[in-house]
């Protein structure tokens, strides 16, 4: 296969290897840590999780990601990158410690909630410099090929670290903290690791012309300003941000319906609830696979507003046909449709902005694109918690879901009559 033939001569590389290797270790711990939170906050069996603490998890996943992450890059170009993986992951692993401690201390919610976030806020430094520092082990000819590959594989990487805690979860009975101790562990496998990296080698480099911290936060607060101006010039890349924001959030909505549904109606225990929810897991992610490999043809066949389209009406028809019987069977189903349309829509839309967008405005429109795209999903948790009941079971968010994707996909109809040329099949597009 080609992909592994690309991926054989990048590993060739000694500092991208060592690279790599802190960002698999990494991000599997992500991976682990995140599936510890969630299990602790709705499948403990001391807890009675509420959609609000579903919410309250989810803000401490995703509100990171978004609130700090347009700013990251006004810090990370004044530190070291390999001291930032080095220190950012030892703190990570002592976090990690205290989370576990306070876990096994039956702590206040508000403690154990800090101590979480804390650890992913620091996340976002690390990913954010593992990005930053590629172009310092690869050289340019190869760098396009690296930023493919070296993301997948800590996507992959997150994705087994959730599977191998769900596993511990699963055959340790009451062992939340022990799952997030793993997590402690590979976050020092992987400041370990960075150690085999020269400090000064990822960058950045030292000059005499260093902006000052406040001015450099005052100049990102700017861009993201300028950023939301150029975007309301871009008229097609701002309708296609919005759909996906909408689509979102319903991903969103009924994500929490399914985490409650696992937890309080489809089973007896917190265990066998568990394992559906990774099931139900696995089967969205296969949905988002499927989608990687048909939207590229579908969107060139069709036409990348009129595959977002579709992949808003299917969601529209299916998700009540499907989800109304709060059965597990065909809500897997679903799981797997509503993955692959949301995933679908997500690649058309990454498309469309970065073709509509100017490059030299692109990185700070990707900024509110990923705020945009988290607060979605925790906004959804937040009015979740407000509808749903107790066991999950509720009609009205299911319709509700289906009608905003319905007035999604009339809206990109609308949208797509009145496009440009450009923006129709026939005219060299693609996914």
């Amino acid at each position: 296969m080609a992909v592994v033939g690309d991926l054989r001569v990048l590993l060739r590389l000694r500092n991208f290897r060592r690279l790599l290797a802190v960002r698999l270790l990494s991000q599997s711990a992500d991976g682990v840590f995140q599936v510890a939170l969630a299990a602790h906050v709705v499948f403990s069996p001391e807890k009675q999780a509420s959609a609000g603490a579903i919410a309250s998890a989810m803000a401490v996943l995703l509100l990171p990601y978004s609130l700090i992450g347009p700013f990251a890059g006004a810090l990370l170009d004044r530190w070291p990158r390999r001291q930032v993986f080095l220190y950012g992951n030892l703190l990570r692993a002592a976090l990690a410690c205290c989370t576990a401690l306070l876990i096994l201390g039956s702590a206040a919610d508000w403690l154990f909630y800090s101590s979480a976030l804390c650890v992913t806020a620091v996340n976002r430094f690390v990913l954010a410099g593992l990005s930053a520092a590629l172009p310092r082990v690869v050289d340019s000819d190869r760098l396009v090929l690296a930023n493919s590959l070296s993301p997948t594989a800590g996507t992959l990487a997150a994705t087994a670290g959730g599977g191998l805690a769900f596993a511990v979860r699963l055959l340790l009975a009451d062992s939340d903290a022990a799952v997030v101790l793993l997590g402690a562990a590979l976050y020092l496998a992987s400041a370990l690791v960075s150690l085999t990296l020269a400090t000064r080698l990822l960058g950045p480099d030292r000059d005499g012309h260093r902006t000052g911290l406040g001015t450099a936060l005052a100049v990102t607060a700017r861009g993201l300003s300028d950023g939301l101006r150029h975007l309301a010039e871009r008229k097609q890349a701002g309708r296609v941000l919005a759909a996906m924001t909408v689509m979102r959030f319903c991903y969103g909505a009924l994500t929490v319906m399914v985490l409650m549904l696992c937890r309080y109606a489809w089973t007896d225990s917190e265990s066998e609830g568990l394992a559906l929810l990774g099931l139900a897991v696995g089967v969205s992610g296969a949905g988002f696979f499927a989608a990687a490999v048909l939207t590229p043809w579908a969107a060139g066949r069709l036409g990348r507003l009129r595959w977002i389209a579709v992949c808003a009406a299917g969601a529209a028809v299916l998700e009540p046909a499907l989800g109304l019987w709060f059965a597990p069977a065909p809500m897997l189903v679903a799981a797997f449709v509503l993955g692959l349309v949301t995933q679908g829509a997500k690649i058309t839309t990454d498309t469309v902005v970065q073709t509509s967008v100017e490059d030299s405005f692109r990185g700070r429109v990707f900024s509110l694109y990923d705020v945009l795209f988290n607060v979605a999903f925790v906004g959804a948790a937040g009015v979740s918690a407000l509808i749903l009941p107790p066991d999950g079971r509720s009609a009205a968010v299911v319709i509700g879901v289906a009608v905003l994707y319905a007035v999604v996909a009339a809206l990109i109809i609308r949208w797509d009559r009145t496009g440009e040329p450009s923006q129709r099949p026939g005219h060299g597009e693609g996914a």
